[in-house]
């Protein structure tokens, strides 16, 4: 585990190498059928997380297919394409992985369904918050030492019960081309639930070259953000599952 920062750092390459999307025209294009399609698979999802996903993705069950497929669904919509490198271990599991962009809880639930750690922020967020709570979020409130036991808690309790866990122990978004120290404590409840931990690396590709322009720029919005996703040219983000 204390090696995981440097395994997922090495896959990053230089910032500034990935191609530049395509001009404001074709952007538009992309958005006036995205956007559509997009709503379109949020609600469809809403309908069917009422009655698949009452407690949460749960291994091998429906709900758990449900979010893995929609996932995969509504990250077409921005043209993104996953792509899985190596293996996942079997539930239950600790994953740490790098966070460079909000669609990274979406593109590891692609490949493999785990309830996350997210910012206590997201579950006040309209029709988000729903959904996430819907898909097994924990939420930890920043900066709250009581908040960081109870969600750890939380965490080995689900482990036990065999689930998996997701984390991003950087504890928030990093600069394109970058790790922040990953924050090991977090790591305490896979040690107490005596559950492995496996790193994972996520970084997202133009023609096989990293594309940082989609990552978040300095004092950028969410919004913001995803307007410009749904703008750009195709992506793969690939999930690599380290040893």
């Amino acid at each position: 585990v204390t090696r995981a920062p440097a395994k997922v750092a090495a896959l990053f390459g230089k910032e500034g190498a990935a191609a530049t999307p395509a001009g404001n025209s074709l952007g538009l294009l992309r958005c006036a059928w995205r956007i559509p399609l997009m709503l379109l698979v949020v609600v469809g999802g809403c309908l069917l997380a009422i009655f698949l996903l009452a407690h949460g993705p749960k291994p091998g069950t429906a709900g758990a297919g449900l979010l893995r497929n929609w996932s995969r669904l509504f990250l077409r919509c921005f043209g993104v394409r996953v792509q899985r490198v190596g293996e996942p271990l079997h539930d239950p599991v600790m994953f740490v992985a790098n966070h460079g962009s909000w669609m990274d809880i979406t593109v590891l639930h692609a490949i493999r369904p785990a309830d996350f750690v997210a910012k206590a922020e997201i579950g006040r967020w309209p029709l988000v918050g729903w959904m996430a709570r819907r898909g097994g979020t924990i939420f930890h409130q920043r900066g709250s030492t009581d908040s960081l036991a109870q969600v750890m808690a939380v965490m080995s309790d689900r482990l036990r019960a065999g689930r998996s866990i997701a984390a991003f122990p950087e504890g928030g978004t990093a600069p394109a081309g970058t790790l922040k120290v990953f924050h090991a404590r977090i790591l305490q409840a896979a040690l107490d639930a005596a559950a492995p931990v496996q790193p994972v690396a996520l970084r997202y590709l133009r023609n096989g070259v990293p594309a940082p322009d989609i990552l978040f720029t300095r004092g950028e919005s969410f919004l913001h953000n995803v307007g410009r996703v749904l703008a750009t040219r195709r992506l793969t983000a690939e999930v690599q599952f380290l040893k």
